[in-house]
């Protein structure tokens, strides 16, 4: 049986928590988004659990608003990075990899009382459960495809030439992330959990010699429901949520992405098994194969390190998420679920380490 994911899609009314006001976006919005016009009316996206998102509808057209959270929320250091997730679409336009119109960005946060940009409506299918029920092999095998094909793409840019050469630091990626999200994650913390303590400890002594060696554009949250596809056809029209991307070691953000064929159905949407039940999704060694093919780059480190790292990165986010709740600034209905889902990744990635040490 399919997860229900209903809840993750559409719209509701504005969360009263990180709740603004509108006349003082509609102003901003007349002087600053070419062909704008009111009166504006405003609802807030279901799922994402870090930066809040609102559609924005007019008679004539609809809008996206990506915004930090609000004015109560406790900010971690360098999360919720809006003027990078805008910075890096505009950079991008252009390119194999598809993204959504940039309109315009605002950090003046008197505005609105938190910081936002402004971006294009783009119409098409959010897929949230990665097993594709209701597709046949076919339809499945060219949904796969073309994620693998859009990842590939990214990896693939010159970031230089696309004016990102100092989008992130360079050299000793994982390393610095490491560090990075054991001090996101003691700075959430609401309990203990000692899987983290020792991912904590013992990740640094894993990092393969190899794993400095290439760098890339990484999104940062790069899987299934980050991506609009189109309509009716296996094409994406954009990818979405850029909040965490930099310039780091591909095998972080491709880790990451594969994540979802060792987790089980459940929140976090994942789908172990799944490609034996549903004919059409790839295995993961060849998904893997066919990334390698696109990029024309062998994944080279061990395979068990870099999902090691990617869960218990994720694990991190996931804290950062049950520490919102318990601030009562979680921008989403579904975030206790997914922060009580911190200890369970951090055990998942304690064991895939344990298989890389052997």
């Amino acid at each position: 049986m399919s997860k229900d994911f209903s809840a993750f899609a559409g719209t509701r009314p504005v969360s009263e928590a990180i709740g603004f006001d509108p006349a003082a976006l509609e102003a901003w919005m007349v002087r600053h988004v070419e062909g704008f016009s009111g009166p504006l009316s405003i609802e807030q996206f279901n799922g994402g659990q870090s930066n809040p998102t609102f559609k924005l509808l007019t008679p004539h057209q609809a809008y996206v608003m990506r915004a930090k959270p609000g004015p109560r929320a406790r900010l971690l250091p360098s999360a919720h990075a809006i003027e990078r997730e805008f910075r890096v679409m505009n950079a991008l336009a252009g390119t194999d990899v598809p993204v959504a119109r940039t309109y315009a960005l605002c950090e003046d946060e008197t505005v609105i009382g938190r910081a936002f940009y402004i971006m294009e409506h783009v119409e098409g299918r959010v897929l949230w459960d990665p097993s594709l029920p209701g597709m046949n092999r076919d339809e499945r095998a060219a949904i796969y495809d073309e994620m693998n094909r859009v990842i590939a793409a990214l990896h693939s840019v010159d970031y230089n030439a696309a004016g990102l050469g100092d989008y992130g630091r360079q050299g000793n990626y994982f390393a610095r992330q490491i560090e990075r999200w054991s001090r996101q994650y003691k700075s959430s913390q609401t309990e203990s959990i000692p899987a983290m303590d020792a991912l904590m400890t013992c990740l640094p002594q894993h990092i393969p010699h190899e794993a400095e060696e290439q760098v890339c554009i990484v999104h940062g949250d790069y899987r299934l429901d980050n991506l609009i596809f189109h309509p009716t056809e296996p094409r994406v029209l954009a990818l979405l949520d850029w909040e965490l991307s930099t310039l780091g070691h591909p095998m972080a953000d491709f880790s990451y992405h594969c994540m979802s064929w060792h987790i089980e159905p459940g929140p976090l949407r994942g789908m172990a098994g799944a490609n034996a039940a549903r004919p059409g999704i790839p295995d993961e060694a060849a998904y893997r194969r066919t990334y390698e093919q696109r990029t024309g780059r062998e994944i080279a480190g061990d395979w068990h390190f870099y999902l090691a790292f990617s869960m218990f990165r994720t694990a991190g986010i996931l804290q950062g998420i049950m520490k919102r709740v318990a601030d009562g600034t979680a921008s989403s209905a579904q975030a206790l679920e997914a922060g009580k889902l911190a200890r369970p990744m951090a055990v998942m990635a304690w064991k895939s380490l344990q298989k890389h040490s052997r």
